[in-house]
């Protein structure tokens, strides 16, 4: 009797652990997601000036964002972005659009720290490869980092949704600072790993995240989950994880 009735009590038990497993992740992605500002517990992270750059970080929330910030993360990201895209980028741009402003969408902006003698009533303007100032008495927005709390393959991950940067930050170590402070604070919310997906034209970009950073194209992306298909994407996912049981389910 005992030996029938083992399977079945098995089965029960696997499925509480599976449903505790769920209920401990949405838990992790609850907790993280309701952190407002996320620079809180990295002060050193809040100043970086290096190669000639002097620029300060602040956080924000998707459904916090002002006028002027939802036209400049607008205007940065089809500046950058419209030539990799190319003629997806009509309906690519509708989609983040909608993102850049959803309640679990959280920033960090980048803003260049004034000069003494500058204006304080710097006039916002579109990105145009210039400056823009958001705000009176406040820097200029020189870039930002989109990123939230979600949950691939059962893995609590941090997703960098945007890592955009104006031109003329670019190349002074102000992009590898920035995911420093994103797999910081994936750490800190007892995240599973951080994940990006990246446009396969965008050869810098794919350079930056898997040489100098170590990214790795994960299983989930589509050239690994069916490597032999005809049918191509146009992007990669890639990772980089801080755990075997993370490990397992986005590398192997």
């Amino acid at each position: 009797m005992e030996s029938r009735g083992l399977p079945n009590r098995e089965k029960k038990l696997k499925r509480r652990e599976i449903l505790e497993k769920k209920k401990a992740i949405d838990e992790l992605i609850k907790a993280a997601s309701a952190q407002r500002d996320h620079l809180t517990s990295f002060h050193s992270f809040r100043h970086y000036e290096r190669n000639g750059l002097s620029v300060v970080l602040e956080s924000g929330c998707g459904d916090k964002l002002s006028s002027a910030e939802k036209q400049y993360v607008q205007s940065l990201l089809k500046a950058n972005m419209e030539g990799p895209y190319g003629s997806e980028w009509p309906a690519e741009e509708k989609v983040k659009r909608r993102e850049m402003v959803a309640p679990e969408a959280r920033y960090i902006f980048v803003r260049e720290v004034e000069a003494p003698n500058a204006s304080p009533n710097e006039v916002s303007k579109v990105f145009d490869g210039g400056r823009i100032s958001c705000a009176e008495n406040k820097g200029s927005i020189v870039g930002f980092v989109h990123f939230r709390f979600t949950v691939q393959e059962d893995v609590p991950v941090l997703y960098v949704y945007e890592l955009q940067l104006e031109p003329r930050v670019q190349r002074k170590g102000l992009g590898k600072f920035l995911m420093q402070l994103i797999e910081l604070i994936a750490h800190k919310n007892r995240m599973g790993a951080v994940m990006l997906t990246v446009q396969k034209v965008n050869l810098s970009a794919l350079n930056f995240y898997t040489s100098k950073l170590r990214y790795i194209v994960s299983s989930i992306s589509p050239s690994r989950v069916d490597p032999l298909t005809r049918v191509e994407k146009s992007y990669e996912i890639l990772c980089k994880v801080f755990d075997n049981e993370s490990k397992a389910a986005l590398e192997e």
